[in-house]
């Protein structure tokens, strides 16, 4: 049975609530240091998915500005050096708090670092950099966002009342620590299920920097190499399930083969109204960008939180105190859930031809 969608729940939790500030955006209360107090924010990309310029700037945005406090969101849309160069700049026009979400570890720790050379507290945000220094990560339970997606391609599958069905896999990219969480979490439902000879594990593969692009290819190359006989596939995010959606329905297979996803972007929620996607998996955003901002704002100011909770890197073994929020399974029945709690609006997801379908799923 699938489970009600429920209210978003953190895990660990601020201990003293929420810090918003008093001061205002040009000049912001002043750190410990005598510094006036500032919060960098790097995100990582506009083409993996559409949350980060789409929610997280927004939210994060929101939460600054009711605080009253200085801020400077940029985008690095993928490139190495230039997140970089915008941690440099960062750091050098005075943030005291520095907030990222890495594109791989190596960068995200050589900025980290950086940052806490020159006494710039740190967050990572969503992604834990491997081997870094953030003082704080902020983000959803990733292992539970990946036992979401196996149990609702698993539920899909049984729908179909699919006889040992063919399961392929879409990983995020290799260098991102969450893709590994979500893959642990999607085979402890599905890795059974192989092991008993329920289903057939097929073709698994990671998809570099989450490019939807090349997640198209692959996943061509895969329908290629298995004479067609996929019939279901473990996307770790809503790009790339569309990516495999687009070559499914070049083969006339959409809505014939589950597809998962993640984020319950738009698109996603379009797929799924229209059944070519069997699932997303909806991370209240807003949520995770208010405990990452409370913290932020906190650490930009000189002070330091309590969250409850720790998560350990596992290349380093430190032990980094964290704040981790709960993930929620979409189906069509619950599609309009992610609309009524403000993430999407009707307009993004309803226009056009899916307006029928939005009216038939309850969203008025």
């Amino acid at each position: 049975m699938r489970k009600g969608f429920l209210a978003a729940a953190v895990v660990g939790l601020l201990a003293t609530g929420s810090t918003a500030a008093c001061g205002d955006s040009s000049g912001g209360d002043q750190a410990d240091s005598g510094k006036t107090a500032k919060i960098g924010v790097i995100l990582p990309d506009s083409k993996s998915s559409a949350r980060w310029e789409g929610a997280d700037r927004k939210f994060l945005e929101e939460a600054f500005k009711a605080a009253r406090v200085d801020y400077d969101i940029q985008n690095a849309q993928g490139d190495k050096s230039q997140f970089q160069t915008i941690a440099d700049q960062m750091i050098t026009q005075g943030v005291t708090a520095l907030m990222i979400v890495n594109l791989d570890s190596g960068t995200g720790k050589a900025v980290l670092d950086r940052a806490k050379s020159q006494g710039v507290a740190t967050i990572d945000y969503d992604r834990l950099t491997l081997g870094g220094s953030a003082e704080y990560y902020v983000s959803f339970d990733n292992e539970a966002v990946g036992k979401l997606q196996g149990e609702g391609l698993s539920t899909c599958l049984t729908d179909k009342d699919a006889k040992n069905p063919v399961v392929a896999y879409l990983n995020g990219s290799p260098t991102d620590n969450n893709a590994t969480l979500f893959k642990n979490g999607y085979d402890s439902v599905l890795k059974p299920k192989f092991d008993a000879d329920e289903y057939t594990k097929g073709p698994d593969q990671s998809v570099p920097d989450w490019d939807n692009a090349q997640a198209a290819t692959i996943f061509e190359q895969m329908l290629t190499q298995t004479g067609g006989k996929i019939d279901g596939v473990l996307a770790a995010n809503d790009g790339l399930g569309n990516a495999a959606i687009s070559v499914l329905k070049k083969n006339k297979l959409n809505g014939k083969v589950p597809v998962t996803g993640q984020d319950a972007t738009p698109q996603g929620l379009q797929n799924i109204l229209a059944g070519d996607q069997c699932m997303t998996v909806y991370k209240a955003i807003r949520d995770e960008a208010q405990a990452a901002a409370d913290l932020a704002i906190a650490l930009a100011k000189g002070e330091r939180r309590e969250t409850g909770q720790t998560v350990e890197d596992p290349e380093s073994g430190r032990d980094v105190a964290a704040v981790l929020l709960t993930p929620r399974a979409v189906y069509k029945e619950n599609v309009k859930d992610v609309i009524a709690d403000g993430f999407v609006t009707k307009d993004e997801v309803c226009g056009g031809a899916y307006a029928q379908l939005c009216a038939d799923a309850g969203i008025s």
